[in-house]
Order: C-alpha cells, then sequence, then structure tokens
C-alpha cells in the first residue's frame, strides 16, 4: 500500500510530510471547535443556530482564505504563503480561548477560519507541483488522511480536559493548545524549497489568477469544480459539525462514551483517505469520487434515520467515517489536474473553497431544521443532498488521472 513512498525522492518525502504535518494541526484546530459546541453553548447562552452561525461564518472566511491566499501563491511563491497561513491560524485559535461574548468568538473564528482555508491552498498546490505524476493521487490522497490524525488528536483533548476540568474552563485550555502548529513553520522554512513551475504566459487578463480561473476555456471547469466542492464540503459539514453534538445530547453518551464513538469514527476516516488514495490512481479520480459520495448517501441515511442500538451505531461509524473520507482525498490531486500553473493556486483555492463558502448554510440549516424536527434527521437530509451534488457535477468533469502538470497548455 506504501511502496511509492520508497520510489520518491528526498525532497518529495520531506514535502509530503511538511504538508501531512500542516493538514493534521489544521484539523487538531477545527475540530476542537466541533467537540466544544455544547460548553460554548451552555458558556455564552447560545441557540443551536447560533453554535451553527459560527461553524458557517469559519467556512466562509476559510473559503475567502482560499481564495485569496491561492492567488497569493500564485505570485510570491507557495512555501512562502504556506508559511504565513500556518502562522496566521495558530495564532487565531490560540486567541479565541480569551472570547469573553458571543460577538467576539465569532470574530476571532472568521479570522481563524481565513488561515486555515489558505493553508490547505497552498500546501496542496505545493504537494502536487513537487510528487511525480504516477504517484499524485496516491500521495496527495494520503495526505489527506493527516485530517484525521489531526481529529483523533482534537478528540483526545477533548475526552482528557472535559474529564478533568470543568467544561467552561476545558474548552479554553483546548484553544490554547491550538499556537502548537506554529512551530512547523521552523521545519517548512529549512526544509522545503519552493518547486520549479514553467514561466507564466504574457501578461494579459487572462493571466490574472483571479480573471484568468473564469476565461471562456477554464469557466466550465470552475463552475463545476466549485460546485463539487460544495457538495463535498457541505455533507461533511453538515455532518461531522453536529455528530457529537447529536451523540451527546440525542444518543445521552457521556464524555468518554462519545469520545469511543468518534474514535471508530476517526480510525474508518484515515483508513477511507487511504483506500481513496490508492483507487486514484487505478480507477481515476471521476470514478472514485462517484463511488464515495454514493456509498456516504446511503451510510449517512441509515446512520441518523434509522433507529438503532447503541453498539449498532458503533459498528456502523465505521463505514460511516471510511465513506465520507473518499470524497476530500480526491479533491487536491483533481483540482490541481485542472489548472495550468501560473493559475494553478488560484483555481484550486478557489473550486476547494467555493465548497466552503457555499457549504456555510449546512451546519446552519441543521440547527434551525433541528427546532422542528429531531437533529439526526436534519443532519441525514443535509448531508444526503450534499452528496447527491458531488455525484452529479463529478460526472461532468474530465477526467484527469496521469495528466501531466507542465503539459497543461498556458
Amino acid at each position: 500500500m506504501f511502496s511509492w513512498y520508497r520510489q520518491v525522492s528526498k525532497l518529495e518525502r520531506k514535502t509530503f510530510w511538511a504538508c501531512f504535518s500542516g493538514w493534521g494541526l489544521d484539523a487538531l484546530d477545527v475540530q476542537m471547535f466541533t467537540l466544544a459546541i455544547p460548553a460554548l453553548i451552555a458558556a455564552f447562552g447560545l441557540d443551536k443556530t447560533q453554535a451553527g452561525l459560527i461553524s458557517g461564518v469559519t467556512l466562509v472566511s476559510s473559503a475567502l482564505g482560499g481564495w485569496f491566499c491561492g492567488a497569493v501563491s500564485d505570485r510570491i511563491g507557495r512555501v512562502r504563503t504556506l508559511q504565513l497561513t500556518i502562522l496566521w491560524f495558530s495564532v487565531f485559535t490560540f486567541l479565541c480561548s480569551f472570547a469573553q461574548t458571543f460577538p467576539q468568538l465569532l470574530v476571532l473564528k472568521a479570522l481563524q477560519g481565513f488561515g486555515f482555508g489558505g493553508e490547505w491552498a497552498a500546501g496542496a498546490v505545493l504537494m502536487a507541483e513537487t510528487m511525480r505524476n504516477e504517484h499524485r493521487g496516491k500521495a496527495m490522497g494520503t495526505v489527506q488522511s493527516a485530517w484525521a490524525v489531526g481529529w483523533g488528536g482534537a478528540v483526545i483533548l477533548y475526552t482528557v480536559l472535559f474529564s478533568w476540568l470543568a467544561p467552561d474552563m476545558a474548552w479554553r485550555v483546548m484553544f490554547v493548545i491550538g499556537l502548537l502548529p506554529a512551530l512547523l513553520v521552523v521545519y517548512v522554512r529549512r526544509s522545503i524549497p519552493e518547486p520549479e513551475r514553467r514561466a507564466a504566459p504574457p501578461a494579459s487578463a487572462d493571466s490574472v489568477p483571479l480573471v484568468g480561473i473564469f476565461s471562456p476555456a477554464l469557466l466550465k471547469t470552475t463552475l463545476l469544480g466549485s460546485l463539487l466542492g460544495m457538495g463535498a464540503h457541505g455533507g461533511y459539514y453538515a455532518l461531522m459539525t453536529w455528530l457529537p453534538t447529536y451523540l451527546k445530547t440525542e444518543r445521552h453518551l457521556s464524555v468518554l462514551s462519545t469520545g469511543g464513538y468518534l474514535a471508530v469514527i476517526i480510525i474508518a476516516f484515515w483508513f477511507g483517505c487511504i483506500t481513496s488514495a490508492q483507487l486514484l490512481d487505478r480507477i481515476g479520480r471521476r470514478r472514485n469520487v462517484a463511488l464515495f459520495a454514493l456509498c456516504s448517501t446511503v451510510t449517512v441515511l441509515i446512520y441518523l434515520m434509522i433507529p438503532l442500538t447503541n453498539i449498532e451505531m458503533l459498528v456502523l461509524g465505521f463505514p460511516l467515517g471510511f465513506f465520507a473520507a473518499g470524497i476530500p482525498a480526491s479533491l487536491g490531486a483533481l483540482f490541481n489536474e485542472l489548472y495550468p500553473a501560473h493559475i494553478r493556486g488560484a483555481g484550486v483555492g478557489f473550486c476547494y473553497n467555493f465548497g466552503r463558502i457555499a457549504s456555510a448554510g449546512f451546519p446552519v440549516l441543521v440547527g434551525y431544521m433541528s427546532k422542528s424536527m429531531p437533529l439526526g434527521e436534519a443532519i441525514g437530509i443535509d448531508a444526503a443532498i450534499a452528496y447527491g451534488l458531488v455525484v452529479l457535477t463529478v460526472l461532468m468533469l474530465p477526467e484527469t488521472r496521469g495528466r501531466k502538470l507542465d503539459a497543461i497548455p498556458a
């Protein structure tokens, strides 16, 4: 499964670990919020719609960060942009621990999201341009599995801190620990050179990153990629933002039990990313995304809409996490292979992060719908709609498996 790793160069391995670490630490910071939602509701007197609003605003700001930083990486380089974004989201995660009111937390989470979105855009393009063509899908899918590692770290922190400390203190300590990713910048700065890129075409309107991705030749690609990103993120965030709250408030699980159920899903998420990484270079990008989206739809509906015992939910948690992983694990390779070098950062950042900004309504909608129906049903309906959109859009995009990035015409 990992034989490809032995075939790549020392530079490719260093880049892989830099991006893997960055994405894992991103997950640590982001998933801490979803786990802390019940404590934040109690601390600030929020309702579920307001809690969903924080998540939605964070997604919107991360989309803006991805758009902006993707385009910036086309100008100042992938590595420098990666360093700046890691520092940004680490500092604002730390500052969230000092929030005293709902508006303060809302603003700080929005600023954190800006760096979070930018980090993925810069890191994904850096990884794609460094890794050789035949292993790009496997490498980038494996990097996505770092999300499970960071998510697992967040659950461990949640379980330990909320077992030892009062809830109002525990969530603040979690966000203080969010400053740790800033240390990764030291490694990136010393170990990772800027990848070589083909020269940009002569100056024109289409050579401006955020303009070029909407040129006539790329408009359809950008629109379909954006809708694909919206469906992928909408399904994931509708499910994962509210799942800890669902387990605690509707299934009435304790802190330790909630951590145990999430552990099964997180382990499955890691395996799903690794499996998707292998399939990307075997059956292609389109078939892989469509397969995982269809399976995710069926699994989510069974998990949330059918009465299950706690043991049955624990067992079904594995396929739930497994299939949810396969779609995001595919997007980095697919989006990078759709755009030429001089606007690749802007294209990847826009498609991936438009999905975030458009999907920001899904967590808010779940919170609103839960006022008139059980929370589990609200999550299931929203997630199923989002994954259906993934299937429709990915089948209208070209297959890019094995495509040489330097061969994409400018």
